[in-house]
């Protein structure tokens, strides 16, 4: 007696179901991720047992390296932009189309702005490098002499006065170094009361219980 074969039949999977789930997971990541931008200096926060998450959006970021050097970011390139037009305008410096789309394309901002020039003429490779070197001192805090010898305000306080401007809402972030110098930090400190911005968070890491 013949053997019986049995018919092979292919086996289909229908896989539009998975496909769309797939995209819909992908497009939940894109729109609730956070971009973070590399900072021009490596900060160790101090630790504390405050849970207040820093806020991420309408942001000013005062960040303060362990030597003291002051670099300050936002999180809106548009606010930067007209922040960068205001700058410019009060201190005379002209930029060109290309060192102000270099000056958006850098993650914070931090050398004086008698520099500002010169560092946005550089690529992006050298920009980082000059930013990250000895000669930069970052934004300075000393006040500005003016035209009746009185002393008015610092490159830091136009900085933030400007950021102000753009951004009634903006909240003000103070991320420090743990082996930044006290005496830097407390000098930011006055540099705001100075200007009237008594309000501000202090970026710390939370302490582990074991701490």
């Amino acid at each position: 007696m013949g053997k019986v074969k049995i018919k092979k039949q292919d086996v289909w999977i229908d896989m539009t179901p998975m496909s769309d789930v797939m995209v819909l997971l992908l497009t939940f990541f894109m729109m609730t991720s956070t971009f973070v931008k590399n900072e021009p200096a490596k900060v160790l926060t101090p630790s504390s047992v405050s849970e207040i998450k820093v806020p991420e959006k309408d942001a000013l970021t005062i960040l303060v390296d362990s030597v003291g050097k002051v670099f300050m970011g936002m999180d809106n390139q548009g606010e930067i932009r007209e922040v960068l037009s205001e700058i410019t305008g009060l201190f005379g410096v002209s930029l060109s189309a290309e060192q102000q789309a270099n000056f958006l394309q850098d993650a914070m901002w931090g050398v004086p702005i008698e520099n500002l020039d010169e560092y946005l003429k550089l690529d992006v490779n050298e920009m980082n490098k000059y930013i990250q070197s000895e000669k930069n001192e970052g934004i300075p805090l000393d006040s500005i002499e003016n035209s009746d010898g009185t002393k008015g305000m610092s490159q830091f306080q136009h900085w933030v006065k400007a950021a102000r401007g753009v951004n009634d809402d903006l909240k003000l972030i103070i991320k420090g170094d743990q082996h930044t110098p006290y005496k830097t930090v407390k000098r930011i400190m006055n540099e705001l009361r100075d200007i009237n911005e008594n309000r501000y968070y202090l970026a710390t890491s939370l302490k582990a219980s074991e701490e």
